[in-house]
């Protein structure tokens, strides 16, 4: 290893390479939960590309719990843009189809949440907005220091810590490092840096996305806004809403054999809309779809989250959102073995839960871009009855394909770690699909939500440390709170007497930091024997 020109070493608990959506989130939720950490990020400035446009409801879920929903609820789109979904023949031709979906304002008044599966549903925001949110909390906190301008040069493992290599302003210096964790993209030196290899499908698609400032744009769309419209001229093409006003996104697929560098975003523009409109271009950026998940997770004291861990082609923001999902798991693991409360096996079991969710996606989301991209009608431009029959059936197609691909409630509430060894009593289960869940506790998955008499989510009387829910008062939670003082976990009870029984079946429901069913039960319990299980200090004997 190349010894540092700098003399100063420093300590640092959890070293965040990355401040993209996972590292920030990361570093968010350590701070809360007490941790120190550090994050480095080697652009001075974040990027202008908007790149992910959808916060999921897991991802809105999780920053409820950090407190952040709320502004990051009232920023994105104004409060009253429709976030829905058009499919034209062209932005200024004919309506094939449309996903009509509700309002931020709608959201914020809770118009309709008595049917919704969560307390937080999606919200429709670039992440040119989101990040911004999230680096200003993050620099609030105590415990996180966020350094800009600051590249990970090299690291090197040893039995109690890691030696990382850091460089600023042209000067290097060591931090010694309890974790690191690589949140620093698809090109993660970190994930280079430990050697693992990403497996799967190199190319799907190839795009062209051109980034563009347009008042008569806006102008046109505001006849009928919406969030996205899909737009089938030469190539298919969708065009997004970022403020909601004169700033675009024009989002067009290609072939991956294609060579997108002889393409005109002019053209491309002009082919969408269906005519001119005076624009300026902001940027351009010509890239690949893929289907890839990282061949480990982990490797010693090292972690890879978002994008250093998974990337895959952008249909619907998936990869954005599992890194948010990646980063609340690896939160609560590393803040209970930093605490003493969970054993450093409990990071095990990161990879084992994570892993598999990332790969699952991966395949549903391949599968939806081919959906999304897969070939149309030229019948559905003609005039007359010949193309109003070519866009009905376009339009039933779309009925069934896209639904779940803007609600994908699936990705959010249906991801589970059934298998995982922090789990006790996980079944086998069906692969994850987009639209599909159950609104029933089992062991691994998230917690449904229910809302409880004073307006509140389940989800938010949830302790920091695990929960035991009680749904039968008469089960005594003495043996709970004594083994929990023993061992010196953290432990909420929370009763909820006699209460939603179909959603809550069992006396006795353990839910982990993250929000996770760790077990359920009644009076067989042997809570000792459980809470070693679910911090890793046992092997799971109830499984």
């Amino acid at each position: 290893m190349t010894k540092s020109t700098s003399n100063s070493e420093d300590r640092v608990e959890v070293l965040v390479v990355g401040a993209g959506p996972a590292g920030l989130t990361l570093a968010i939720d350590l701070a809360r939960r007490g941790v120190r950490c550090h994050v480095v990020e080697e652009t001075e400035e974040r990027g202008v590309n908007p790149r992910c446009n959808t916060t999921s409801a897991r991802s809105m879920e999780i920053f409820r719990r950090l407190g952040l929903a709320d502004d990051i609820r009232r920023a994105g789109l104004p409060e009253d843009h429709p976030p829905s979904i058009q499919y034209r023949t062209t932005l200024s031709g004919e309506e094939i189809y449309r996903i009509d979906l509700p309002s931020s304002r709608d959201v914020l008044q809770g118009v309709g949440k008595e049917t919704w599966p969560t307390p937080e549903p999606q919200h429709r925001i670039s992440q040119l907005y989101l990040e911004p949110i999230l680096e200003e909390h993050a620099r609030r906190l105590p415990e996180v220091t966020l350094e800009r301008g600051t590249r990970l040069v090299e690291f090197e493992q040893y039995d109690d810590h890691v030696a990382a290599v850091v460089e600023s302003a042209g000067e290097r210096r060591t931090l010694h490092c309890a974790y690191v964790v690589g949140c620093d993209g698809a090109h993660s030196t970190v994930r280079r840096g430990l050697g693992i290899r990403y497996e799967g499908v190199d190319a799907i698609q190839k795009f062209v996305s051109t980034f563009f400032r347009s008042p008569e744009f806006g102008r046109l769309a505001a006849q009928d806004r919406a969030w996205t419209y899909w737009t089938y001229g030469r190539q298919i093409a969708s065009l997004i809403a970022i403020d909601g006003d004169s700033l675009w996104l024009n989002h067009v697929a290609f072939p991956p054999d294609h060579d997108t560098e002889s393409e005109d975003p002019e053209e491309l523009l002009r082919d969408a809309v269906g005519k001119p409109v005076e624009h300026e271009v902001l940027g351009v950026v010509r890239w690949t779809g893929r289907r890839l998940v990282a061949h480990r997770y982990r490797a010693g004291r090292v972690f890879l989250a978002g994008d250093a861990a998974h990337i895959w082609i952008p249909v619907g923001g998936f990869g954005m959102n599992a890194g948010i999902q990646d980063a609340a798991t690896l939160g609560w693991m590393l803040a209970a073995v930093h605490h003493g409360w969970a054993s450093p096996d409990v990071l095990d079991a990161y990879e084992l839960e994570r892993k598999p969710v990332g790969e699952q996606f991966a395949g549903a989301v391949g599968s939806a871009a081919n959906r999304a991209f897969a070939q149309f009608s030229p019948d559905i431009h003609a005039p007359g009855p010949k193309g109003e029959q070519a866009r009905a059936e376009f339009a039933d197609r779309l009925a069934v394909s896209e639904p779940h691909r803007y609600s994908p409630d699936g990705f959010s509430f249906g991801y589970h770690y059934a298998g995982s060894p922090l789990v006790v009593g996980g079944e086998d289960q069906a692969a994850i699909t987009m639209g599909e869940f159950m609104e029933r506790a089992q062991p691994g998955f998230r917690l449904p939500h229910v809302w409880l008499d004073d307006d509140q989510s389940v989800l938010d009387v949830l302790g920091p440390g695990f929960t035991l829910l009680r749904t039968n008062p008469s089960v005594s939670v003495t043996s709970w709170n004594s083994a929990a003082e023993d061992l010196g976990i953290p432990l909420a009870v929370v009763d909820l007497p006699g209460r939603w029984p179909d959603r809550y079946p069992t006396e006795l429901l353990l839910v982990r930091p993250d929000q996770h069913v760790a077990w359920m039960g009644g009076l067989d319990a042997r809570p000792d024997e459980l809470l070693q299980t679910v911090t890793g200090r046992v092997a799971a004997h109830q499984r």
